[in-house]
This record gives C-alpha cells, sequence and structure tokens, in this order.
C-alpha cells in the first residue's frame, strides 16, 4: 500500500539534527506534520527541538505567523532517542554528513525499522543517490530529496529518482513538498542534479576572466551585477559561500562527468584556498572584509576627454544602431563615412559577439590603436563595457570612456577577451542549462524554476537563452570555440536544432 504525501497519519522521520534537518523539520511542522528528529550525537535532537520552538516563538513576536499556530508547530516536532524510534514513520528524510557510506549504512540501518512502505529519502547535494540505494534491499523506495539553506526561505526541493527509483516514489515526494510549502522540480540522478549542475557556468567562466587577466574582481563583478542582472557578482558570491564549499563541489562535479570541459575548475581558486582566503568566514577571500564588511578598493574618476568623431562599425547592425544613437544622445560626433576617417582622434568602435576587439580590427583593416569595443548586446543603460586591443592608445581609451560616462552611466573598461565578460558568461550559462535538458536530466521548465529558485539568477538558462535569441548565443559560442580551440565552448545539440529552427529553447523533444 503505498502512503498518502496528504495524510497527517504517519510521522516524518529526520536523521540528522544540523542546519538542514532542523529546516526541514521545522517547515513539516508548520504543515501540520508529526516530526521525529533523531541526531546520533547524545542531546542533540533535543537542543535542536528547543531551538526550533525558540525559532518558531520568534516567528510569532514578529508577527510572521499566528501564535497559536507557532505553539502547535513546536509541539509537532519530537526527539527520538534512538533510530528505532523511527519504526512508525511513513518517510525518513537523512540529513546527516555528506559521506556516502555513513548514509549508505544509515539506510542499511533503517531497513531492518522502519515498515515495507516507508520511503527513504536523502537530502544529499552532491552524492550518486543510486549508490546510496545500492545498500537497500528494496532501492526502489529509495530517491533524494535535496533542500537548500536555509530551508524555510529556499522554497524549491530537487526530487531525484535513482536509477531503481519506483516512478510513485518521486511523486508522493514532490506532492510532500508542495505540502510543505516549497515547490519540487523532478531529476534524474546525475552529478551535481539540476542547481549545482546549472550553476557550473557562472563562477568557473567568471575565473576564467580572472585567470586571463581580461578585468579586475570589481569590475568583473559589477558587470555582471550590473549589466547582467545578477544580484551579486561571481568573486562576492564565492566569498560569501566560501571557497573551502565551493571549490570541492567544482573539482568532485568535474571528476564525475570524466573532466568535461564545461565544468573545469580555476587553478586560482584552488591556490586561493590552499593560502586559506576563503572569504567572508576568512576575513578574506577575493575581497578583504573588516568587521563582517567588504571593503571595495576606491575606483579612479572617468576622463572627460572626448574623441573628435566616432566611426561605428557596421559589421553588427543591429547592435551598430545602438550604439550610433547612443553617441549622437550623448553629443557625439558621427563619422559615417563607409571606412573610418585617417584622423588621429577619431575613434572606431566594433560590437562583437563572441570575438574580441584585435579579431574585429583585424577583419575590417581597422588601425587597432584607435580601436575600442562595446559590448551593446544587453543594452546600454545601466553599465556599459568597453574594451581595449593590445594597442589602443591611452589617449583612445581616455576619449572612449570620457564620451561613454558623460552621463553618469558607469563604464567598465577591460581587456581584449573574445565574448567580453557579460557574453561569456552567459553563453556559458545557457550552453550548460541546455546541455541538461539535452541528457534529460530534467525537464527544461523544471531547469529554469530550479535556477530561478534555488541560485537566484534573474532567469532560467533556457528563458535567458530565449531573451538573448538562441541564435546569438549559438554565435557567441562558436566564435568563442574558433578563438580559444576548446571544446569547453563547443554548443549543445539542444541550443543548435532549437537555434536552426527558430524555436524556443523551452521546447520539449517531441
Amino acid at each position: 500500500m503505498k502512503p498518502d504525501p496528504r495524510s497527517p497519519v504517519l510521522p516524518l522521520g529526520i536523521v540528522g539534527a544540523g542546519a538542514m534537518g532542523r529546516g526541514i523539520a521545522q517547515i513539516a511542522a508548520q504543515a501540520g506534520m508529526r516530526v521525529l528528529l533523531f541526531d546520533v550525537q547524545p542531546g542533540a535532537a533535543a537542543t535542536a527541538r528547543d531551538a526550533l520552538a525558540a525559532t518558531l516563538a520568534g516567528l510569532a513576536a514578529k508577527g510572521k505567523i499566528d501564535k497559536a499556530a507557532a505553539d502547535a508547530a513546536a509541539a509537532r516536532i519530537e526527539a527520538a532517542a534512538a533510530l528505532e524510534a523511527l519504526a512508525p514513520c511513513g518517510v525518513v528524510i537523512e540529513a546527516i554528513i555528506e559521506k556516502l557510506e555513513a548514509k549508505r549504512q544509515l539506510f542499511a540501518a533503517l531497513e531492518g525499522i522502519v515498515g515495507e512502505n516507508c520511503l527513504l529519502a536523502s537530502n544529499t547535494s552532491s552524492l550518486s543517490v543510486t549508490e546510496i540505494a545500492a545498500a537497500c534491499k528494496r532501492p526502489g523506495r529509495v530517491a533524494g530529496y535535496h533542500f537548500f539553506n536555509p530551508v524555510p526561505l529556499m522554497k524549491v526541493v530537487e526530487v531525484i529518482d535513482a536509477l531503481l527509483t519506483e516512478p510513485w516514489v518521486g511523486e508522493y515526494l514532490a506532492e510532500l513538498a508542495r505540502r510543505m510549502g516549497h515547490t519540487p522540480v523532478r531529476a534524474r540522478d546525475t552529478p551535481g542534479f539540476i542547481v549545482n549542475h546549472a550553476g557550473r557556468g557562472y563562477v568557473t567562466e567568471a575565473l576564467r576572466l580572472l585567470g586571463e587577466n581580461v578585468a579586475e574582481i570589481q569590475e568583473i563583478d559589477a558587470i555582471l551585477r550590473e549589466a547582467a542582472g545578477f544580484r551579486m557578482g561571481p568573486f562576492e558570491l564565492l566569498d560569501l559561500t566560501g571557497l573551502d564549499v565551493s571549490q570541492p563541489v567544482m573539482e568532485a562535479i568535474y571528476r564525475q562527468y570524466y573532466e568535461e570541459p564545461r565544468y573545469r575548475p580555476s587553478a586560482l581558486a584552488a591556490q586561493r584556498l590552499a593560502g586559506g582566503l576563503l572569504g567572508r568566514k576568512s576575513g578574506r577571500g577575493f575581497y578583504t572584509y573588516e568587521n563582517g564588511k567588504q571593503q571595495i578598493p576606491p575606483t579612479s574618476h572617468a576622463p572627460t576627454a572626448r574623441p573628435a568623431s566616432v566611426w561605428v562599425s557596421s559589421a553588427r547592425p543591429e547592435l551598430a544602431g545602438r550604439v550610433r544613437d547612443l553617441v549622437v544622445q550623448l553629443g557625439g560626433t558621427l563619422d559615417e563615412s563607409q571606412a573610418p576617417q585617417d584622423g588621429a582622434l577619431t575613434l572606431c568602435v566594433v560590437t562583437p559577439l563572441g570575438e574580441d576587439a584585435t579579431t574585429c580590427a583585424a577583419r575590417e583593416g581597422l588601425d587597432a590603436s584607435r580601436t575600442v569595443a562595446i559590448d551593446a548586446l544587453l543594452g546600454l543603460d545601466k553599465r556599459r563595457t568597453l574594451m581595449t586591443t593590445p594597442l589602443t592608445t591611452a589617449v583612445m581609451r581616455e576619449a572612449a570612456q570620457g564620451l561613454f560616462a558623460a552621463d553618469g552611466v558607469p563604464v567598465s573598461v577591460i581587456r581584449d577577451s573574445a565574448g567580453l565578460v557579460a557574453q561569456r558568461v552567459l553563453a556559458h550559462i545557457v550552453n550548460i542549462g541546455c546541455d541538461i535538458a539535452q541528457q534529460g536530466i530534467a525537464t527544461p521548465a523544471d531547469i529554469d524554476r530550479a535556477v530561478t529558485l534555488g541560485l537566484g539568477y534573474p532567469k532560467g538558462p533556457l528563458t535567458l537563452g530565449d531573451a538573448l535569441g538562441a541564435r546569438t548565443v549559438l554565435a557567441i559560442l562558436e566564435n568563442l570555440q574558433s578563438f580559444y580551440g576548446d571544446p569547453r565552448y563547443r554548443p549543445s545539440p539542444w541550443l543548435k536544432r532549437r537555434a536552426l529552427l527558430d524555436i524556443s529553447l523551452l521546447t520539449a523533444e517531441s
């Protein structure tokens, strides 16, 4: 007989009274479930129960929940003195140490305690659910149930089907998640599942940009935060999470996918981890922190010089049109001749997609000493990115910066890079999301839901790709791959086919 996730009769068992176990216990109790909480450390479950009662009382005091509801929820959480006390449970969720053998031993022990219809769910974030289930006599009732910290605030849970998980098990856990006020996303058992898998694009590509000396840390963060719309820059995010957490995850997923180039980690991050530059928790990471406050290096004032005239390449007509309109808006003088005038103060502007300024200048026969690139793909109203060639003179760089910062919009000036900053990072995120869909790990809709709820991105990777245009993303990636010769940038078949058919990246296989 299959248990009913809406039934309040059978208690929910939780093993592990740390942050994750407590968070799951809280949302379950608030949803009306009786919770049996066990921890192998003596007294830990009782301490967690008392802490949860205080948390619920605090929420009531702030008016966030009703006091009677808080008291009732606290009363539903019981500290189990022994693992055997979980015998009547309909579901047991483990939230213990992230070690495979420990989880396998726990599930094997639970099989001798719980009933045959009890589901066993693992909150693992990085281990194979199939390997955990292999320790059980009935692996069909084992699934992954990955919540995110802090559980009450992160309203998403990955429901992971292992190779032998019976179909109804995932359906049951998804309905249980909804009852607890969370959005379930379904995933196959693969390294990183959805969220940790999709999250490889943002920080790893930013680390590559830093490793190539394209721009300073704060400039990369500012471009991705202000121009691309992320809540935090990648280096701010790494400092918040801590390299002691992030770097092992990057390395693990890279190894688990047999060194797939898309997930290649960075030697820079490994070196910083070895040096103890963990981030906020150590007082120093990519930034320095004083009394917990991030210290931002001072920025120099933008120059006020301007070019005598501006010639804009027509190689990308739509992007060029945006730049020409901006030049006129800023009071600049356009050189509208077919080729730029020879005057020393005529600025040559190119608008690349996945290319560097040098490649654009060489292809069009431009004077590289007075050529700059501008990223017009994401619009030009929040932060503007200018990119120089190795020969761009200081006079022309300052003139370009002076013109494009004339209305107060901040301008970042970076060194030559195929794909600039935002184009590279966004295309990489979209491509990884497409490949998750191509592998059938999750539905396109669940991929986007998981990423927006689990990572807080402004858009899911497939919706982001649609916003940029699948053909545009494909062009960026093909140009990156051509320039670097690195299979890291090879476009996913999912992206290529939908770009060729001019259909949404959210289009599932029929």
